[in-house]
């Protein structure tokens, strides 16, 4: 209540102040900025940008702290390294009444300059509780497009995603010109670790082996996990299948010497492997369904044959699988 009081002050005193108007009129600015943007990711941009034009800030931290599972997201950061109690460092709670606030930080870079910055807190302060409805539409729209894409076990994304965006990886391959290539991946006896152990037990062989995924490929490839130990990787940018066994080589060879922790206490751990199927696309057809279906019956192949095999398509085998 003190700030809401503090803002309408500003606005009555704004018409016979011209520093008071100056100050109200930078807080619209910014207000209206963030009203274009699409998401939290370009509020933290477009708040850097106000910072740095309207008060010369360069080092800056936007995070989300969730207070219920005490995470911190760090969703920008810009210029050099500073920590909170570092000398002419500023930080602003921004309260969006849910229970993820953001944490705005930045630091001065010297002593007139704090001054000047801690001369117009007031102003920064009522600007950023004037903004906070429009940050909670965009953490709120965040953690929405989340849940909803994204597998809640490994964190990459789910098969619906993979569906919905699907045609845009295509448009992608098509304006470049490039192949793309998609590695069906799947764990060698995954039921036999449930049988044995438990689900959370393949939870975590699940987890591991997606971090293994992640890391072996590049950030504008995707990797989604589409049901039991089945993971679909596209590979956006290999230009050609020899490119993509490689980057499947590598995932098998990585993950094989992975260890899952069972029981620490008894430091019992767990090793498996993997198996992928390999298809290219228009390489291998024209069409995505049968790409996928390829990859899946290839995949089954590379099973069929041991453990930690890889099976490219070839049109002699053609496979009539539903994926979808």
């Amino acid at each position: 209540m003190a700030m809401k009081n503090k803002m309408i002050e500003l606005i009555k005193s704004a018409s016979q102040d011209k520093e008071k108007f100056k100050s109200l009129e930078k807080i619209y600015t910014l207000y209206e900025q963030l009203q274009y943007c699409e998401n939290i990711n370009e509020m933290a941009n477009s708040l850097q940008d106000w910072l740095r034009d309207e008060y010369g800030v360069y080092d800056l931290k936007f995070s989300l702290f969730d207070m219920e599972q005490n995470i911190n997201t760090l969703i920008l950061q810009e210029g050099e390294e500073f920590f909170l109690d570092d000398n002419f460092s500023f930080y602003f709670i921004i309260n969006t009444h849910t229970e993820v606030n953001a944490v705005v930080s930045f630091v001065a870079k010297s002593q007139e300059h704090y001054d000047k910055i801690n001369k117009v807190y007031d102003c920064i302060d009522a600007a950023f509780f004037q903004i906070s409805p429009i940050l909670q539409n965009g953490i709120i729209k965040k953690y929405s497009i989340e849940s909803s894409s994204v597998d809640s076990v490994t964190n990459v994304y789910n098969r619906k995603y993979l569906i919905k965006h699907i045609n845009k990886i295509i448009h992608l391959s098509q304006k470049n010109e490039n192949n793309i290539t998609f590695l069906m991946v799947g764990i060698d006896h995954f039921k036999a670790v449930i049988d044995e152990f438990d689900y959370d037990i393949g939870d975590k062989v699940l987890i591991e082996l997606a971090k293994v995924i992640h890391g072996n490929i590049k950030e504008f490839d995707i990797v989604a996990r589409l049901t039991g130990d089945e993971f679909l990787v596209a590979l956006v940018d290999a230009n050609s299948s020899r490119n993509a066994e490689q980057i499947a080589q590598k995932i098998i060879d990585e993950f094989a010497k992975t260890q899952v922790v069972i029981n620490e206490e008894k430091n019992q751990i767990l090793k498996k492997t993997i198996c992928v199927g390999i298809s290219s696309y228009p390489q291998d057809s024209n069409t995505i369904s049968q790409v996928l279906k390829n990859a899946d019956s290839f995949l089954y192949e590379a099973k069929n044959n041991g453990r930690s095999k890889i099976a490219v398509y070839s049109q002699e085998e053609v496979s009539s699988i539903d994926l979808f």
